[in-house]
């Protein structure tokens, strides 16, 4: 009697877990009276399709031009698709409160260090980090670090100008600028000089292409599945690294810190700002002026609760400076790489912008100077098309952390209640390229960012870094970052496609924006 009901009571608790975790979620939207696509549909298109995940967004974009949402579902995690701008508006700034979370890969019980970072946190310690951290991006800060950026992109410059001396030089762009981010990132972070082009094989370059690696393959499905399902990783205990990969990090901080402790080394870095923030030590500088450009995105005003201090551990230091590395080497060179391909594609646009260039550096004399990039309108005016075409963050996601209810306002809608632990999802990219907004959407125009028309373009329909207090705090140093770069090559060289470019160009089908077969194109010495 007992064997049988133990197997009575198992076999209950299997079809308890059966239907709360897939059968339940095929129902969640028919249940609530949500318009919503299909879900064997929504696995076709991933397990089926080459479609790369900007397509599809693209796709669920447009499919449904007279809805405000719909329901969707990554795997089987239910989600709610927003594409009305006031909607999106309400989420990510006005109640704010509701939405404070992003949907994540990581996990306190899987990775303690990575899951510290400030894309994961969640709630208070969220608001406590950012608060923390938010001195650091100031543009006073960024122009210190400008010194250590100008550098890297000099040295780049030279090492394309000796190999372009008497012929062009076809590169691959992607691989090229990739050593370019980890360089940067290495020195404005941690302090350390790499020299990838020279020393491919160092520690932080390898770091760099391991993380790019994970959204690739076996290893991306892993991080989907964290992503949609989390309760697999508090089950299973799967990390997003394996521990090789945040010990190195582990060790780099703790050796930098101890060393500049006891030597007294000062740099202008992440490592020495969030030092000083440890002490107490690093505050707002004030009027906080000198924009990196239209696409950066402003402080939200966060402050610390008083009731709730957070203590800058290493590891918390170090689960910083981890997203800081990982977000910069991946984002920045995927930018620089489409910035130049949308060059060499548009010459007569690279043409004035290298005149804008060289009337800038005429006065510095040459020099690579932060005030002269910040005066080049035409460069930001670039950087920004390219930011449009391509956001960085092509879908940005959001967790209800309480009820909020939803009023019908059309006559193909109900009321209904967007649930706490519902995630949602913002079509960046569909929003960027709807002719609605930015008529002839997939010409590249500068001309959309110029002084006399960046006033048409419609609240809420830019946002290539986020949008609300969530956007992203890196945004000011990845726009310098990119730049930099750009005005030192096309000080001296030109940017021309080559036999090996591939028009259009092809993404991989990765949750990061990844053109799929590299970006090849040559460099030339200008001809002056």
């Amino acid at each position: 009697m007992f064997i049988q009901f133990l197997l009575l009571l198992i076999t209950l608790v299997v079809i308890y877990a059966f239907c709360s975790k897939f059968l339940v979620p095929v129902l969640y939207w028919k249940l609530r009276g949500v318009y919503h696509v299909n879900l064997y549909y929504r696995f076709l298109i991933f397990f089926l399709s080459d479609a790369s995940f900007l397509e599809v967004i693209k796709n669920d974009y447009d499919s449904f031009p007279d809805r405000r949402y719909f329901g969707s579902y990554q795997f089987l995690r239910p989600s709610l698709f927003v594409r009305d701008l006031e909607l999106i508006k309400k989420i990510t700034v006005k109640d704010f409160d509701h939405f404070h979370d992003h949907a994540t890969i990581s996990d306190q019980t899987s990775d303690p260090v990575v899951a510290q970072n400030l894309f994961a946190l969640k709630g208070h310690a969220w608001r406590n980090m950012r608060a923390t951290l938010s001195p650091a991006f100031t543009s006073s800060k960024m122009r210190q670090m400008f010194t250590l950026m100008a550098q890297t992109a000099e040295t780049f410059t030279n090492y394309a100008l000796r190999d372009s001396k008497d012929s062009k030089c076809e590169i691959e762009m992607k691989d090229f600028f990739s050593k370019y981010s980890n360089d940067v990132i290495a020195s404005c972070a941690f302090g350390i000089e790499c020299d990838s082009l020279e020393n491919k094989d160092n520690e932080f370059y390898r770091m760099g292409k391991f993380f790019a690696s994970a959204f690739t393959g076996l290893r991306a499905l892993k991080g989907l599945l964290i992503a949609f399902f989390p309760w697999i990783v508090k089950a299973v205990k799967i990390g997003v690294f394996p521990a090789f990969v945040t010990e190195f990090f582990k060790r780099m901080v703790k050796e930098t810190i101890n060393y500049r402790e006891k030597e007294g080394v000062v740099r202008p870095d992440l490592i020495h700002l969030l030092m000083q923030a440890r002490k107490g030590q690093l505050k707002e500088d004030g009027a906080d002026s000198g924009n990196a450009g239209y696409a950066s995105v402003e402080e939200t005003g966060a402050r610390i609760d008083s009731d709730d201090k957070m203590e800058l551990t290493d590891d918390l230091i170090t689960a910083q400076a981890l997203v800081f590395f990982f977000a910069g080497f991946e984002t920045s060179s995927t930018l620089l790489g489409l910035v130049a391909y949308e060059l060499a594609m548009n010459p007569d646009i690279q043409q004035k912008l290298q005149k804008e260039i060289d009337d800038n550096l005429e006065v510095t004399n040459g020099k690579l100077d932060y005030d002269a990039i910040l005066k080049m309108k035409y460069l930001d005016q670039v950087v920004s098309e390219t930011l449009r075409l391509y956001p960085p963050g092509f879908a940005l996601s959001r967790i209800c952390t309480k009820d909020y209810p939803v009023p019908a306002t059309r006559a193909n809608e109900k009321d209904f209640v967007i649930e706490k632990g519902c995630l949602l999802v913002i079509p960046v990219y569909g929003i960027h390229t709807c002719p609605d907004f930015f008529p002839n959407p997939d010409k590249f125009d500068p001309e959309r960012f110029s002084e006399a028309n960046k006033a048409n373009i419609i609240a809420g329909t830019y946002m290539p870094f986020g949008s609300g207090p969530r956007n992203c705090i890196g945004s000011r140093f990845a726009l310098l970052e990119t730049k930099a770069l750009i005005v030192s090559l096309l000080s001296k060289l030109d940017v021309v496609v080559t036999e090996k470019t591939e028009i259009p160009i092809k993404f991989a089908k990765t949750v990061i924006l990844n053109p799929k077969n590299g970006i090849w194109l040559a460099l030339e010495k200008r001809q002056k």
